[in-house]
């Protein structure tokens, strides 16, 4: 639905003030063209915005949208390829769509909000008898149980919004979309739904089934900002690209900076960390989902880039360097200034515990301590994180005992004959 926002205001059924209906894929399987949240609009009298599969399936949503008009009901449909019938409507590359179609009459709220925005970055609907919409327009900073207006979407009941903050904000926030089903309040019967027909009336003997809220969010991608241009710089960015990240490269010292290994960046900056990593914030180029690692190991680079980043929201700190340079950057830290508390969020030594040695084991420990805290309020792994311990980080290597050059024979009483 979002992707149809901008057009609604130039549309001609839209701003005539038709009967319209929309129909969105909230569920799928298999091969399917387009990903969930995708809509397609259908006017009173047949005409069409936006397109759900490139032609698969279209008629028939258009057949179902305008019955749900006529009779005013809601309606999931599901659509498939059916082998037993080659003339069946359905997804011939044999995937499978549930759609959701919402009418609309002439004039109603939700299309008057819908036909007003301006491509929002995220977007609430409630699909059950409830009914409802409400725009967010900052997914990263959202908060569910601070939401008066999400509160009224679920009928203003506690328990169901705390249930809904913790499926809700992590789709708004990582730019997806998705439905979230709640159980309906003890006693209430507003989340009452059918496969058939939404909207119906609940039969006495009907048992409330659960509210249903279709998140849709679009983000650009989280942004990971690798300070210094050496080996462990080189080998974190592509498995920072790996996990869909935005990675830029970052280090005041162009000859370091402009080597062909480091091409495959995003961005590569030739600038003093801090001074850059200030001017993204200032620039609103930054939120709660970016990663910072600094690799550069430099005291003149680290900590003021260090201070400047342990101001900011964002969701990981790293520092790359031994137990003894981390006694050596907090106490620099503190002499200028950095609250304690602060501190507290600094990952150094960055990375799990892993044993990683090599350049392309450490940004694979990196990357998941990162992982390990997206979305969570503490690592769950198994695999404490370096910060929290106290050994050295690469232990004396093991050396195995010199074989015998002539070990005795086995015999027959040897377990192992």
């Amino acid at each position: 639905m979002l992707d149809l926002m901008p057009s609604l205001g130039s549309w001609r059924p839209a701003v005539t003030g038709q009967r319209l209906a929309v129909a969105t894929i909230v569920g799928s399987g298999g091969s399917v063209p387009r990903p969930l949240g995708t809509s397609m609009m259908v006017s009173e009298h047949g005409e069409i915005l936006g397109s759900l599969s490139g032609g698969c399936v279209e008629g028939a949503v258009v057949e179902a949208a305008l019955e749900a008009m006529r009779d005013g009901g809601p309606r999931l449909e599901s659509y498939g390829y059916s082998a037993e019938d080659a003339f069946a409507v359905g997804l011939t590359c044999g995937g499978e769509l549930e759609v959701h179609i919402q009418p609309y009459g002439a004039g109603s709220p939700e299309l008057s909000l819908f036909a007003g925005a301006q491509r929002p970055a995220a977007l609430i609907r409630r699909l059950d008898a409830g009914g409802g919409v409400m725009v967010v327009d900052d997914p990263v900073r959202f908060r569910a149980m601070e939401s008066q207006e999400l509160a009224k979407l679920l009928g203003d009941h506690p328990s169901t919004l705390f249930a809904a903050a913790a499926q809700v904000e992590p789709l708004l926030q990582g730019g997806r979309a998705g439905l979230v089903r709640l159980a309906p309040p003890e006693g209430c019967i507003d989340g009452w739904v059918t496969t058939e027909r939404l909207a119906a009336p609940p039969r006495e003997e009907e048992e409330p089934q659960p509210i249903t809220l279709f998140v849709e969010s679009r983000l650009p991608a989280a942004r990971m900002l690798v300070f210094g241009a050496n080996d462990f710089g080189a080998a974190l960015l592509p498995v920072g690209q790996l996990l869909g990240y935005n990675v830029t490269l970052c280090d005041a010292r162009p000859a370091f900076a402009s080597q062909t290994r480091f091409a495959g960046a995003d961005q590569v900056v030739t600038d003093w960390p801090h001074r850059y990593l200030e001017a993204e914030a200032a620039g609103g180029r930054l939120d709660s989902r970016t990663v910072v690692c600094v690799m550069t190991h430099d005291p003149k680079f680290d900590i003021p880039l260090l201070q400047a980043a342990l101001r900011l929201n964002l969701a990981y700190v790293g520092a790359l360097g031994s137990r003894r340079s981390h006694r050596q950057r907090v106490e620099a830290l503190l002499q200028a200034g950095t609250p304690t508390d602060s501190l507290d969020r600094l990952h150094s030594p960055i990375g799990l515990d892993l044993g990683a040695v090599t350049p392309a084991e450490v940004a694979v420990s990196i990357t998941a301590e990162v992982i390990a805290g997206r979305g969570a309020s503490r690592n769950n792994t198994g695999f404490p994180s370096l910060k929290d311990g106290d050994g050295p980080i690469h232990p004396a290597p093991i050396h195995p005992a010199p074989i015998d050059p002539a070990p005795q024979h086995l015999t027959q009483e040897d377990p192992w004959t």
